[in-house]
Formats: structure tokens, sequence, C-alpha cells
């Protein structure tokens, strides 16, 4: 039987590659812009994967491509000048462009964005490790957003297809676009992720500036002539370059009206406080989460470990939903542990794109070195690593590793890891887990593990109103993506599920006038007409 160092051994020589998962560099030299795709002759960020290659005995990070990289803001401000002039103070010809017609504008896009499938899948397994299952799942997933989203329009857009009549008032309610949005997605799920913030935002009418996340940039590449090809010139731009040098000057010049960001509260604050007309801004963010998990007495140990590894453990714990730290009650936690144990280490390391692979490489590469200092730092405040190949480092590879028993000495504790570790923390009383996140900075979700209805019954009613999902035996999770996906605290702002996006990328607006003869054959000639894409009772099927 292989030793676990052994096991993470799995970096291959370029020709031990499938033939049918090998990557053709990728070097980007263009960028989209007011409806162009223009070509960049200026400083590049190459791409290294978090896949290793053996060459001449050594080890060295796989280069797969590079993109373009400004030192300057003058590109970031040229897409921005771009997005302004195409909304035009809601006057461009996307923000007044009929539902309908936008509708058909992305049922384009995602048809070319299909025929890119197989290029986009393989550049997510090369660029942040995703196993390939995981990335054509990614993938599909994305597609069937984007239909239902469209779906989720069109009902919004029936049930205000309608004039209402109150207290002598005639009035129509639908909703319109904010304005200029800045979008930002994360690493951890860059198509996926980036686009539940991306579609319902363009489709509700608004004009974006696009900035891909830094590991997972090139995947976008293949998508760019869809969007130049689909949508009118300016609705869509890309951004590129180091977030600290682009992004301050466009929230500076007060033109972003909405901030969508995936990733770090503490860059959200920083952002948001740069914009000097911070009333006319809304943000929509999905931020930190140090989701937990609690074994009660009674849990069905085999359906909480169950659970807790995939919750823990499923993309290498990368995750903003992933089970973050797991308190177990002391009575329970011998047994607990010891299959946690069992089944962490039967977990299978591997390349990407190998059969059965459950532990893939990291993509950033300072993570490794962290999850060591964290379990460094566990260890020095009276913890232990308790499975037997936890912590155990290859290059980008680690080991998943269960720690216990962790308190509120270490970085764990507190520190949202993102990554392959477990914290693991005995409770006796119930009140301990409960002020844990009564107190905790984070409110996005918990799970509770129990057979007692009383008990779960007990722990639902306070926890309801510290996080904004509570998930009874089962892993913390988003989908289905109709579920409301939010937080509480500094975990989110907004609220992203098919329905509630496109709401969050819009703003309810009413057309009114008096229940007046005159009034009403002024509406009905506009009507009747075709005069006005907003005052219609067009119904879409």
């Amino acid at each position: 039987m292989k030793s676990f160092a052994q096991q993470l051994d799995v970096f291959p020589a370029e020709n031990q590659i499938p033939e049918e998962y090998r990557i053709t560099e990728l070097h980007q030299r263009e960028y989209l812009i007011n409806g162009e795709i223009l070509p960049w002759d200026g400083s590049v960020q190459e791409v290294l994967s978090p896949v290793y290659i053996k060459q001449e005995g050594r080890l060295e990070r796989k280069l797969i491509g590079s993109y373009p990289l400004p030192n300057t803001e003058k590109e970031a401000m040229e897409a921005l000048d771009a997005a302004v002039k195409a909304y035009d103070n809601g006057r461009g010809e996307w923000p007044t462009m009929s539902i309908g017609d936008r509708i058909s504008c992305m049922e384009k896009f995602v048809g070319r964005m299909i025929e890119q499938k197989q290029q986009v899948v393989n550049l997510l397994m090369w660029e942040i490790g995703k196993t390939l299952g995981d990335s054509i799942k990614e993938f599909d997933r994305t597609v069937e957003y984007i239909y239902d989203t469209i779906e989720a329009l069109k009902d919004i857009d029936r049930a205000s297809s309608r004039f209402r009549i109150e207290q002598g008032i005639i009035g129509q309610i639908r909703r319109s676009p904010l304005g200029v949005v800045l979008c930002m997605g994360p690493f951890n799920y860059p198509l996926n992720e980036t686009y539940t913030t991306l579609i319902p935002a363009i489709l509700m009418g608004n004009t974006i500036l696009f900035k891909p996340p830094k590991h997972g940039t090139l995947l976008h590449y293949p998508l760019l002539e869809a969007f130049r090809e689909c949508f009118p010139k300016g609705v869509v731009n890309t951004i590129y370059g180091r977030g600290n040098t682009v992004v301050p000057a466009l929230m500076k010049s007060g033109k972003i009206n909405v901030l969508t960001l995936i990733g770090s509260s503490r860059v959200a604050d920083q952002l948001k406080k740069l914009h000097p007309k911070v009333n006319r801004l809304r943000a929509v963010l999905g931020l930190d989460a140090k989701n937990a998990g609690i074994i009660l007495s009674n849990a069905d140990l085999e359906l909480a470990v169950k659970e807790c590894l995939l919750g823990t453990l499923s993309f290498n714990g990368q995750r903003c939903t992933a089970i973050k730290i797991v308190w177990v009650h002391r009575s329970v936690a011998d047994q607990f542990l010891k299959r946690l144990n069992e089944e962490v280490d039967k977990l299978k390391p591997g390349l990407p794109w190998e059969k059965g692979a459950q532990i893939t490489p990291l993509p950033e590469p300072q993570k490794p070195a962290y999850l060591a200092e964290c379990i460094q730092d566990a260890e020095a405040h009276g913890a232990a690593v308790t499975n037997e190949g936890g912590g155990i480092v290859n290059e980008s590879l680690f080991f998943p590793a269960v720690v216990y028993p962790v308190n509120s000495q270490m970085k764990l504790y507190r520190e949202e890891q993102f990554g392959p570790v477990i914290p693991v923390v005995p409770f006796d009383d119930i009140e301990e887990p409960i002020d844990y996140i009564i107190n905790s900075d984070h409110g996005q979700q918990v799970s509770i593990f129990g057979t007692d209805t009383e008990e779960i019954a007990h722990l639902i009613d306070p926890l309801v109103n510290q996080v904004s999902r509570v998930n009874i035996n089962a892993q913390c999770q988003r989908g289905p993506d109709t579920f409301p996906f939010t937080g509480r605290k500094d975990s989110a702002e907004g609220t992203l599920s098919v329905e509630d996006a496109l709401r969050s990328f819009s703003i309810r607006t009413v057309v009114a006038t008096k229940d007046t003869e005159g009034n009403k054959e002024i509406l009905n000639d506009i009507v009747e007409k075709n005069r006005s894409q907003f005052l219609s009772t067009k119904f879409i099927f």
C-alpha cells in the first residue's frame, strides 16, 4: 500500500497527459471594449497552472497562456466610458430595448457559449485544478442558470404587463435598470458565480464592466467574441490588470452604479468607500463565510460524517458555502472523529482529469504554506492532526487535515481557511456553538445534525436570525438556484438566486396618471400603437 506521500506523487511528464486533456498555450492579446475586439501589445500576465509537470528530474508549474496586464488605469477608464455611453443615462439602445429583444440577444449568446464548452471545461481544469466532472457540471449548471433566468424574467414581465387602478390612479409597475455595473467574480467558480451576477445584470438592461478573477481569467477569452456578436456595442466591456491598480479609479469616478463582487469583505468595504456618491451605489456582494456544522449528541453519525465530508472538502474546501468549522458534542466526539478520519484518508489525490480524483492541486500558490501555518498554530495551542495523512504537501497538492480539539486561541477557530483543513471543536453545552455563531463576523449558513425534533426546532429559531440558511442533516450549499442565496453580517449584501438576482440589478418603476377619460385615451394610444417599450401590455411567451 502506498504511503500518503507516495499518493501525492501524481504530477506527470508532458507525454503522460492523455491526449484529450492536453492544452495548447492560449495567449490572449485582445480585449473587448465598445463592441470591438481590440489588439493588445502591452505587458501580459503569464498563467501558470496549479498542475506541475516533471521536466528533467524537477517539477515546474505548467505554463498555459497569458492575458493582458495593464500597468495603468487607462484601458479601464476607456471601458468605463464605453459602458457609460452605451447606457446614456438610460436612453441607450440596450436599456430602452424591449424585454423580448434582450432575451433574444441572450438566447443567441447561450448558443454561442455552448459551442465553446470543451475549451472552457479544459481551461477550468488547468487554471484552477477543478476535476473534470465538476468542471463539466459548472459549465452545464451555468447554461441551465441562464435559461432559468430567462424564464424568471418572462414571469416577472408577464406579471407586470397589466395596469393597476388604485384610489383614482392608473399605473403600470415594471422594473428598470440601474446603470453601469462593475462585475468581479471569484476564482473558485470563475464561470458560474461570475455569470450569476453578470447575466441578470445584462438582462435587466444595465451595461457592464467585467473583470475576470485572477485565477480563471483565460477561460473567459473564448467567450469574448460571443459577447461582441450578441449584444449592442458597449453593453459588455472587459477590464484586466491588478485590482488595486485599475479598480479604484473606476469607483472614484462616481460613474459605477452597481458594484458586484464575489470575494473578500475587506476589499468590498474599501471599494465602497472610494465612491464619491455612496447613496447612488448599490452593492450586490457574496463575501466571507465561516459556516459551522453542529453535531448533536443524538446525531446519525454515519450521515453526519458523509455530509460533513462533502461540506468541508468538495473542491478542496474552496467554496464560500463549505462547512469550515465543525462543532461536535463531546459525548460522540471520539466516534465522529474516528469515522471522519477514516473517510478523509480514503480520498484520492490526483490530477483534475483522472477518474476518481477527489483532492486536486490548489490554484493559489501561497495556499499550502498558509494551511500549514494554520496547523502549526493549532498544534502550538494544544490541537493535533488526527488523520494519518493530514497536512502532507507536494507542491500544490495538500492532503486534507482533520484538526482536533480546536479552541478560541487558534487561527482555525477565527479565520476562513478556504482549503482542505477541517477544524473540529468539542462542546458540552449547545450554547457554545450558538454563542460562536452569534459573535462571528459571518452569517451565511449553518448545518445541524441530529434526530431529536424538539432540540432541532429549539436551534432553528435563534439560528435563522443569525444566518440566512439553516440546513438540517445536510451540508451547506448554494443550490438549488431558485432558493435565495445571501448572508447576514459581513457575508453578503443583496440576494442572488434566479429571480432575486434580477430584482437586485433593477428597481421598480411606476408610470402613473389620474383616472380620467383623457388620460385613458393617452395610455390606450401609447399601448395600441406600441409607442413605448416600457408602457406596454405585450405578453412574452
